[in-house]
């Protein structure tokens, strides 16, 4: 996949995320804020204005960091800057490459999870997003076709939402409910899902069109 695919791509699976911010939004009334839907929302609109700006020589990596910078400014919250930094820490995965591979997708979602992990202080099973990355990166490790990869990537991302759903949330908003927030899914790794969801269903494959 070369910088132009990416970015269209990128776009595409942002504007079918949209159409989750209220189910995100009413999850995360549930253990924080309410406010997830309104960071999806508004961070997802900001980066696909962001990415149709960047000129036609941008590379992987410009791309993700302005994806970064549109998701961080849009709004300030923390998980606004989780993303970002997510972003970031991905971003530096792809210093000179110019076409993405299966295996550049998953060496991102293995930056981006640990720098959640290390910024957010959380590890798995305190049931966060992280949870979501760290399965997902671990799925796509090995993949070699496209089609199967982002079905593993959906599966092992619904997974870990399944998985947590019964823990006790222990980082964020959400932990000062403590064993309230037992049996409520984690917005953060539903957002992810509902993201990798998009990617599959805006695929070339799946629109029949490869």
């Amino acid at each position: 996949m070369d910088a132009t695919e990416l970015n269209i791509r990128i776009r595409e699976s942002l504007a079918v995320l949209i159409d989750s911010a209220d189910e995100l939004r009413e999850l995360d009334q549930a253990l924080g804020d309410g406010d997830l839907g309104i960071t999806i929302s508004a961070g997802s609109t900001a980066v696909i204005d962001a990415l149709e700006a960047l000129p036609a020589e941008a590379t992987p990596t410009d791309i993700a960091r302005a994806s970064a910078k549109a998701f961080a400014n849009a709004n300030p919250s923390t998980m606004a800057a989780l993303v970002a930094g997510a972003l970031l820490a991905g971003s530096r995965v792809w210093a000179d490459v110019s076409d993405i591979t299966i295996d550049d997708a998953q060496r991102f979602a293995d930056a981006a999870g640990t720098s959640i992990a290390q910024r957010g202080k959380t590890q798995l099973g305190d049931k966060t997003i992280y949870d979501g990355l760290a399965a997902v990166a671990d799925a796509l490790v090995g993949q070699v076709d496209a089609g199967a990869a982002a079905n593993a990537a959906v599966s092992a991302a619904g997974d870990a939402v399944e998985r947590t759903k019964d823990l006790q949330s222990r980082r964020g908003r959400a932990s000062w409910l403590q064993e309230r927030s037992i049996g409520k899914a984690d917005p953060g790794a539903t957002a992810l899902l509902r993201f990798v969801e998009s990617w599959r269903a805006t695929s070339p494959a799946a629109a029949g069109t490869d």
